[in-house]
């Protein structure tokens, strides 16, 4: 598993899925927070599984 989710990309991820999650926690939004799983673990795992299906990667090349 290569990752290919990378600087601000990642960042973005973890903080809305921890607002997501927060959300729900908190009785504000309804069962459809818990969807804040999947961007907190894609930002958490630097991988997400729609990117490598589209080409897509955010990481800056390693020299």
């Amino acid at each position: 598993m290569k990752s290919n989710v990378g600087g601000i990309d990642k960042m973005a991820r973890i903080v809305v899925g921890a607002v997501l999650i927060g959300l729900t926690l908190t009785g504000i939004i309804g069962v459809w927070g818990w969807i804040g799983v999947l961007p907190l673990a894609t930002g958490l795992l630097n991988f997400c599984p729609a990117y490598s299906l589209l080409g897509i990667n955010t990481c800056k090349l390693k020299k």
